[in-house]
C-alpha cells in the first residue's frame, strides 16, 4: 500500500459501488471513532440504503438510517470533493477515485471490501456476512487512523 502523504487526513470520503452498503458503514464506524474529522461516503452509482447494512450497525448503537444514498457527482455538486483522503471499498469505486485525482488533491487508499448482498440463505445467515464486512472495516478504521484525535471511544 502507498504511503499518504496525510496520514491525518482533515476529511475522509469512503466510496464504494452505490453507497448502500459499504460505504455508509464505514462512514458511520470512522464518525463514531474519530468525531472531529469529517467524514463522508459516496457511491459510482446510486442505490437504495440497504436494510441489513442499518440492522447490523443498529447492534453497535450505531444508526446510518438517516443515509441518503449519493453518487461521487451529486456530492460534488452539494457540498464539493473537499477531502483529502477518499478510501474505496470497491474496484469501481477505486478507479472513479482516481479519474478524480486529476482534477482534485486527494490521497487515494484502496482497501478491497467484499459486498455482502449477494449472500443468500437465513436472514441470520445473511446478518453474519453485513456483520463481517462491518467488523472488517471497523478494524481496518481502527488500525488506519489510530493516534488521531480522539472521538466518541
Amino acid at each position: 500500500m502507498d504511503a499518504p502523504r496525510s496520514a491525518r487526513p482533515q476529511a475522509v470520503l469512503f466510496a464504494c459501488g452505490m453507497n448502500s452498503v459499504r460505504s455508509p458503514m464505514a462512514a458511520g464506524l470512522f464518525k463514531h471513532f474519530f468525531g472531529r474529522t469529517y467524514v463522508g461516503s459516496a457511491g459510482v452509482r446510486k442505490g437504495e440504503l440497504d436494510p441489513f447494512a442499518v440492522a447490523a450497525m443498529e447492534e453497535l448503537g450505531l444508526d446510518i438510517g438517516k443515509h441518503k444514498p449519493m453518487t461521487f457527482e451529486e456530492m460534488e455538486e452539494w457540498e464539493g470533493l473537499n477531502f483529502d483522503l477518499i478510501v474505496t471499498l470497491s474496484p469501481e469505486a477505486h478507479h472513479r477515485a482516481l479519474e478524480l485525482t486529476r482534477t482534485i488533491a486527494a490521497d487515494v487508499e484502496y482497501w478491497p471490501t467484499p459486498d455482502p448482498t449477494p449472500t443468500e440463505g437465513t436472514r441470520e445467515q445473511r446478518m453474519d456476512a453485513y456483520r463481517a464486512v462491518r467488523d472488517q472495516l471497523a478494524r481496518r478504521i481502527r488500525e488506519r487512523f489510530a493516534g488521531q484525535q480522539a472521538g466518541n471511544e
